[in-house]
């Protein structure tokens, strides 16, 4: 249980946040990134490198791809970034940190994807234009789960952990809904979380869960496994709408760690 510590997990977005020797900008599969103060940041924690082995988005092994994608808490922007440098032609980085959405902009300049990738400051979905459809929903979600009362103490805590997972179970509410017809909606998630839980708001709003790809890393004395998750909407009349999704085309992994 102490891998799903949200102590734990707290602690190490503290050191994170405070680190005295805290980079300004960092290199991740051979590219150069900045580092905003109070957002994210990669260099402590191998889950972004994880997420961009099971998404693909490797440098020079980038699977061509097109359409829209949706970055739900964007972060640095890596992963929004790098949708653009693999085809995608549009899209959206979002976080309800508002330091993140400058930072992910401020990727998106450097790495000549401006005109392709726009940052929004939003709470999940709730800043985006109703109208607007994505082939691609993407969460890296912070897994670990805090207690319902649990207060933030800084905004950079809810990068690393979920409070009653209340965001969790609004991303399986809603993500579907702005899909394109046939689009896909994924979640990255780890074994640091309470796949239990996850499972049981899925079976409440009406999703399934499916794992495309996992591996393993190692995060100081811990071997962490981190999934991809396809979610999908199963059934009418829950708390969720929507129509199925189709599987989401993503190449296959190799373990680490």
């Amino acid at each position: 249980m102490q891998i799903r510590s949200h102590e734990r997990s707290l602690e190490r977005s503290r050191m994170a946040r405070t680190d005295r020797d805290r980079p300004r900008r960092f290199t991740m599969r051979g590219r150069e990134w900045d580092l905003l103060p109070d957002v994210f940041a990669p260099p402590y924690s191998p889950s972004t490198d994880a997420a961009m082995e099971l998404l693909g988005f490797m440098e020079g092994t980038q699977v061509p791809r097109q359409g829209s994608f949706l970055e739900i808490g964007c972060g640095t922007g890596i992963i929004a970034v790098s949708a653009a440098l693999a085809g995608c032609d549009r899209v959206l980085a979002t976080d309800v940190n508002p330091y993140a959405v400058d930072n992910a902009a401020r990727n998106a300049l450097r790495h000549g994807v401006g005109d392709r990738v726009r940052a929004l400051h939003s709470d999940l979905f709730d800043a985006i234009d109703p109208a607007e459809r994505f082939d691609t929903v993407y969460w890296h979600s912070n897994f670990v789960l805090a207690p319902a009362d649990h207060h933030y103490e800084s905004i950079h805590d809810r990068a690393y952990v979920d409070a009653g997972y209340a965001a969790h179970r609004r991303y399986l509410r809603d993500a579907p809904r702005w899909t394109t017809a046939g689009g896909s909606v994924l979640l990255h998630f780890s074994n640091r979380g309470d796949l239990v839980r996850l499972r049981e708001l899925a079976d409440e709003t009406g999703r399934e869960l499916d794992v495309l790809r996992s591996l393993r890393a190692q995060e100081g004395d811990d071997v962490v496994e981190h999934m991809l998750i396809k979610v999908s909407a199963v059934r009418a009349g829950s708390e969720a709408d929507g129509a199925r999704t189709r599987p989401a085309v993503v190449p296959p992994v190799r373990t680490s760690g």
